[in-house]
């Protein structure tokens, strides 16, 4: 069974940054899609950014174009979100998620896409 995990989240000021990860226990998920998601306070989870299974291909979402970068490094099993001058709008919790299924940019955003999720990673960002 595919397990992910995320971590590297915590406190930070705003303007800080912070680099969240996500390890992976599958031996084949370096052939899978994989994305990060974010679940604000009272407001549905959405995907932020995703990464096609030889990293290659990336997609943003309109609000962590300009400031998040997506990375895998599949000889370490991780997947990396690097997000940068952060926001109080940024304070979420953050999930990381992957498929089998082929990349997309007009579906690697969308939850119901994904079969395999991560526990989440709680980012806050003080103003």
């Amino acid at each position: 069974e595919v397990q992910l995990q995320a971590s590297g989240g915590g406190l930070v000021k705003a303007g800080g940054n912070l680099t969240l990860s996500c390890l992976h226990s599958e031996f084949h998920l370096p052939l899978y899609s994989l994305t990060w998601f974010h679940q604000a306070p009272g407001k549905e989870r959405e995907g932020v950014s995703c990464i096609n299974s030889n990293g290659a291909y990336t997609h943003y979402s309109n609000s962590a174009k300009f400031q998040f970068t997506i990375t895998r490094d599949d000889a370490k099993n991780t997947v990396y979100l690097q997000m940068n001058s952060l926001g109080p709008e940024d304070t979420a919790v953050y999930y990381c998620a992957a498929t089998p299924s082929a990349f997309s940019v007009d579906r690697c955003l969308r939850e119901s896409e994904y079969i395999y999720w991560g526990q989440g990673t709680q980012v806050t960002v003080s103003s």
